[in-house]
């Protein structure tokens, strides 16, 4: 007998037999903004405003889009002024349709910005592959305890999500501290607030450095109100400074994972410049110290490949042939040659080779 051929949907017959994918997103976009044969799409289809100068928006995915793990970060992508920027946000997943993007208002972000001021319902935003390893344990047995800095709160959120929803929040004993200049600065808190009350095991504070009385920044007197530090599982997610600091005080954590979202400018005390020699273009050009090796390329009119820009996706990272290089996140320097670079958080201290 013969087999009768499986019969493919209108999607995968394009999918099949159409090479040119863009023009059919095109056609099919015309029908339905979040219709793709590629692309993980979302559509914005609610704008609050989550905390001063935070706004959060809602967002429907598309059949493309990978919710990957709670903790996890994505690759934004957004058109601003006829420009498409790439920035890495950690989303909260809401439900089998929708998404949370929470993003903070700084100084100079061109997509923070346009979150805050310019996007709209119905707008539509692409996404990339998720990323990043401050993903929850099995271990539902240790201590959790999660630091947040500012917009760091934003992993810590889908993580409690994640663990309200598996039953774990339930069992398992989990300590959230979150630091913020201000308190209209704190995200989120009528959420941390019901999970407290349904959960005897969630507790959390809020720490306002620039109030009166300020509270004090994360030092070892936080750790007086906490037992077993030496069986507990530490998130930390923040400024370079506040991860530093919170691997320092929680170093005798049984586990300690951390993402820093933004770097220093490394010591003021460093002047003067260093030539980079880029193999793969055949060019030598002369960067600052103490700056990122990627932002003093781009300012050079050079667009290396990258991503995240705090050090986590790797898109940027490239072998170093040669050169002293130190690290904007921990200050650890780098003198071996062959080695693996990320260029977004790291500076040239001597003249550099690189294979770009």
């Amino acid at each position: 007998m013969q087999a009768l051929a499986k019969r493919k949907s209108p999607i995968g017959f394009f999918k099949a037999s159409v090479i040119d994918q863009h023009a059919i997103n095109f056609w099919m976009q015309k029908l339905n903004p979040l219709w793709s044969l590629n692309q993980p799409l979302g559509k914005i289809v609610h704008k609050e405003n989550a905390a001063q100068d935070m706004v959060s928006l809602k967002i429907q995915v598309n059949r493309q889009f990978n919710f990957g793990a709670a903790g996890q970060h994505h690759p934004v992508f957004v058109v601003v002024n006829g420009i498409r920027y790439e920035r890495s946000y950690s989303l909260t997943q809401l439900d089998q349709q929708h998404v949370l993007l929470t993003i903070k208002k700084v100084a100079g972000g061109k997509v923070s910005h346009w979150a805050a001021e310019t996007a709209q319902v119905g707008d539509i935003i692409e996404f990339g592959q998720p990323f990043g390893d401050m993903t929850l344990s099995n271990d539902a047995a240790a201590p959790l305890v999660l630091l947040a800095a500012g917009s760091g709160i934003t992993p810590m959120l889908s993580l409690l999500e994640q663990l309200s929803k598996s039953g774990q929040l339930a069992q398992q004993p989990v300590q959230l501290l979150y630091w913020v200049k201000q308190y209209a600065d704190a995200a989120f808190q009528a959420r941390f607030e019901a999970l407290a009350e349904a959960h005897s095991n969630f507790s959390f504070q809020v720490f306002a450095t620039q109030e009166q009385p300020a509270a004090e920044r994360l030092n070892q007197r936080h750790l007086t109100e906490m037992q077993n530090i030496e069986q507990a599982t530490v998130y930390a997610c923040g400024p370079s400074g506040f991860v530093v600091q919170a691997e320092t005080v929680f170093a005798q954590a049984k586990v300690f994972k951390s993402e820093a979202f933004s770097m220093s400018l490394g010591d003021n005390t460093e002047t003067g410049f260093v030539n980079v020699t880029l193999t793969q273009s055949n060019k030598v050009v002369s960067i600052p110290k103490g700056q990122s090796i990627l932002a003093s390329l781009e300012q050079q009119n050079i667009k290396p490949n990258h991503g995240c820009r705090m050090g986590i996706c790797n898109k940027c990272a490239c072998n170093k042939v040669e050169g002293s290089t130190k690290n904007l996140v921990n200050g650890a320097q780098n003198k071996e040659p062959g080695n693996l670079l990320k260029i977004c958080v790291n500076s040239a201290q001597t003249d550099l080779v690189i294979d770009l």
